[in-house]
């Protein structure tokens, strides 16, 4: 039996959080979808489909084969649909009887004996998988799917609450005498080499933290559960209020609220951040704040996939796309979306969608020349010890290309 991890189309109303990674590489909880996978199915080979321009920079991070057609007719399959939640309620059995679970129009899993993959004639991975949907016993399932950005904040609590069952409750670093857990101490994990200061609170009345590995929390910093921190960040003095999560080497100061941060990025800044997913080498000034929560009390909509939508949703922030950059003061507006590679500035709050690579303050925008954007992430890569790798700088190069026809569409100038 072999797992096989796959991206559909429903990448594109991820946009731009998807730009620089599969789907199943987002974080939601203290880990990554495809993390969760991997952990409930640890004993099992592993095969990743995925677009092809990702393939580079994914092979850095992970040992496993991606997108090997010729691979799929060794073994009985259990395909999985990476925007799949893999959460307490999620009792899937990767072996058994051929089936097709269905959400709605949507496969979330598809269980294949090898005899059957033969026989099918296909060219990709998503012909196989149509063919499969249709030939094998279908059922509807109740697992679920992120489909909008806003799905991973809703559900961010509860996958914290989910991985903290794996990592328990224990202090391996160092914790002042100083500071305070209010609560119950076994609903904290502080990971070996981590340092939380003297004067730092700890919440978990409503839920565990997590703090990772040589993580390091400041005087003044005040942590409600749940929230999880990744390995190497620094919270300094910030006010970090329930459902956040922040990935490896961030920042953060000021107040965030139900927000989750990819990893490598930075703010270190007074301002407000609530329901808000933030890509990986994003940068946020001092005092930017955005808007989760409409004057009117009213649903939020938000530009997916470039279209205008009505999100339902009464709380929605921002998405901010990997290597943008944010100015001092900037204030954005409920639901709105920044391209990757962006740079916004200036007093005037932005429209709600800021095509990738666009440079600009208000209204008016001209596009983020390419050379510029790759020396300004060469910089930024440097500043937390990453070197940036030829794969890094072609995957930059080719997210500018797939981006042009958006910054046409919504008036960039060249």
């Amino acid at each position: 039996m072999k797992i096989v991890v796959f991206e559909d189309e429903g990448y594109k109303n991820l946009h731009p959080l998807t730009l620089f990674r599969p789907a199943f590489e987002l974080r939601c909880g203290f880990t990554t979808l495809l993390e969760k996978i991997a952990r409930k199915f640890p004993e099992y080979p592993f095969l990743l489909f995925t677009r092809d321009y990702l393939i580079p920079t994914l092979k850095k991070r992970w040992a496993y084969s991606i997108n090997k057609l010729e691979e799929l007719k060794e073994d009985d399959i259990l395909f999985l649909n990476g925007r799949v939640l893999v959460d307490k309620n999620f009792s899937l059995e990767p072996e058994g009887e051929e089936i097709s679970g269905r959400k709605g129009n949507q496969v979330v899993y598809l269980r294949a004996k090898k005899e059957t993959t033969r026989k099918i004639q296909y060219s990709s991975l998503a012909e196989l998988i149509e063919k499969l949907s249709s030939l094998l016993p279908s059922r509807e399932v109740e697992d679920t799917l992120i489909n909008y950005p806003w799905d991973l904040i809703n559900l961010n609590g509860e996958a914290i609450e989910d991985d903290f069952q794996h990592v328990g409750g224990k202090i391996l670093g160092s914790l002042s005498s100083q500071a305070s857990i209010i609560g119950d101490k076994g609903k904290v994990f502080i990971g070996k080499g981590a340092i939380v200061h003297p004067f730092v609170a700890l919440d978990v009345r409503e839920g565990p933290i997590i703090i990772d590995e040589e993580v390091e929390i400041y005087p003044g910093s005040h942590i409600q559960g749940p929230t999880a921190i990744g390995k190497k960040s620094h919270i300094v003095g910030a006010k970090v209020r329930e459902g956040c999560s922040f990935g490896p080497v961030s920042m953060i100061g000021g107040e965030v609220e139900e927000s989750i941060f990819q990893g490598y990025a930075n703010k270190f800044h007074e301002g407000f951040l609530g329901h808000a997913y933030i890509g990986e080498w994003v940068n946020l000034g001092a005092l930017c704040t955005n808007s989760d929560l409409k004057n009117t009390y009213g649903p939020v909509k938000v530009y997916i996939n470039g279209e205008m939508m009505n999100s339902g949703e009464l709380k929605v922030g921002s998405f901010v796309g990997d290597h943008a950059k944010l100015g001092i003061g900037t204030l954005l507006n409920t639901g709105t979306v920044i391209g990757a590679g962006s740079n916004v500035f200036g007093g005037e709050m932005p429209p709600k969608f800021v095509p990738s690579f666009s440079w600009g303050s208000g209204k008016e925008f001209v596009e983020f020349r390419l050379e510029k954007a790759l020396a300004t992430a060469r910089v930024v890569m440097s500043r937390r010890d990453v070197v940036m790798s030829e794969e890094d700088a072609e995957l930059i190069k080719k997210v500018f290309e797939l981006t042009q026809a958006e910054r046409e569409k919504f008036g960039v100038r060249r």
